[in-house]
């Protein structure tokens, strides 16, 4: 194919901004080796996200992007900037219309990307402008990230009589072309792995320790029967909220979020106290407020939740599945447990303060460094790429505390 270019049969695709990227670098690469300096490393810090996934979402996805823009913008000399639906016209995603479908993106996408001209370009989600980003770097070349935040096999086959090997077949197409796929948790790397992902690398996530945090000097939130049980998270079927809210417990079950199964479970259940979607401070002081912590999802990748109820000085009670076990395996700060009752029953006893310490090994700085080591430059030349996976692949001398 390159002799192919050097001869005019194949016309060269790469774009101009990606050709004057590369003569500035050689420039700069002359200039360090006439003053005698070692090389410089390959260090991304103009970052381009394009995400399905945005406000007014309230889920993991939209968080996780939120706070890692957050950590490398405080940074001297980064910055990040998003792709996101509300940059189009959209509609609504059938059966979940709180997600939006951005329309027309291909031509935007292109152009976001040659005006910004990023250090690195980072795929975040699988929707519609996730292809368009996907299909713009595949046809000019150009090496990217990607990450796989939901098991969407999973989400696909409880709402549609679509087989899951279908969807792990799409999802290979997808990710085959990008240099990193990151994913959270090591059990979700190995899961990857065995479906076929070579290239999944581990992107741990944080919590703003902060706003979460105990509140004692507080007056409670709550003023409910004890013990107060709590789920904070999207109101849908793939939550396997009804395994929580048909346990046999003392007190108060107490659901913060909305989402499409909310009507049904509200009618369902009306013991239950439902709180409706919450955020910042009186999200924290709701965590603050209540005794356990219920995670009963088995699907979920991480659980962004979890970490925001350690924070609070909470215990968590949950099934020893992926995401729990990440976070917990080997902890005092939760019980997991596949009876689920059992498990909150002792996680009643496990110390707040306990909980709070574990959840500090947890930042976003932290998270957001692992983020830039599995990013992808995407502007190498092909001499270039073998020296940049050989530095990616060493280990980092940051310290990622997430990821003991």
């Amino acid at each position: 194919m390159q002799l192919a270019k050097l001869w005019g049969i194949v016309p060269d695709r790469t774009p101009l901004w990606i050709r004057l990227r590369r003569a500035a670098r050689r420039a700069r690469a002359r200039e360090v080796a006439a003053a005698g300096m070692p090389p410089e490393p390959f260090s991304p810090k103009r970052v381009l996200i394009i995400t399905d996934a945005w406000r007014p979402q309230v889920n993991g996805v939209v968080r996780t992007l939120e706070e890692t823009a957050q950590a490398l913008n405080a940074r001297n000399g980064f910055e990040v900037r998003f792709v996101t639906p509300d940059q189009f016209r959209t509609i609504p995603l059938p059966s979940y219309p709180e997600i939006r479908l951005a329309l027309f993106t291909r031509r935007q996408v292109a152009r976001t990307i040659e005006g910004f001209a990023p250090d690195a370009v980072h795929i975040a989600t699988e929707g519609t402008l996730g292809l368009s980003a996907r299909r713009y770097c595949v046809r000019h070349g150009i090496r990217f990230s990607t990450a796989f935040h939901t098991r969407y096999p999973d989400y696909v086959s409880a709402r549609f009589p679509v087989p899951r090997a279908w969807v792990w077949r799409w999802l290979r197409w997808f990710h085959r072309p990008a240099v990193n796929v990151m994913t959270p948790t090591a059990t979700m790397q190995r899961a990857l792995e065995a479906e076929g992902f070579a290239n999944a690398k581990v992107w741990s996530r944080g919590v703003d320790q902060t706003l979460f945090r105990p509140r004692p000097e507080e007056p409670p939130a709550l003023d409910l029967p004890r013990p107060i049980w709590l789920n904070v998270g999207r109101l849908a079927v793939e939550k396997n909220l009804e395994s929580f809210l048909t346990l046999d417990l003392p007190g108060t079950k107490v659901l913060v979020g909305d989402g499409p199964q909310a009507a049904e479970l509200k009618a369902k259940y009306p013991n239950a106290v439902f709180l409706g979607a919450r955020f910042g401070e009186d999200l924290a002081r709701v965590y603050a407020s209540v005794d356990v912590f219920v995670f009963p999802s088995r699907t979920d990748t991480f659980g962004l939740v979890i970490l925001e109820a350690l924070a609070s000085g909470l215990p968590v009670a949950a099934y020893p599945v992926q995401g729990p076990i990440d976070i917990l395996a080997g902890a005092s700060a939760g019980v997991l447990d596949e009876d689920l009752g059992a498990a909150c029953r002792r996680a009643l006893a496990i110390p707040h303060e306990l909980c709070r310490s574990f959840a500090a090994r947890f930042t976003w700085d932290a998270a957001s460094r692992q983020f830039l080591n599995h990013l992808a430059i995407p502007d190498l030349e092909p001499f270039e790429i073998a020296e940049a996976d050989v530095a990616a692949s060493a280990p980092s001398p940051i310290a990622v505390q997430a990821a003991e």
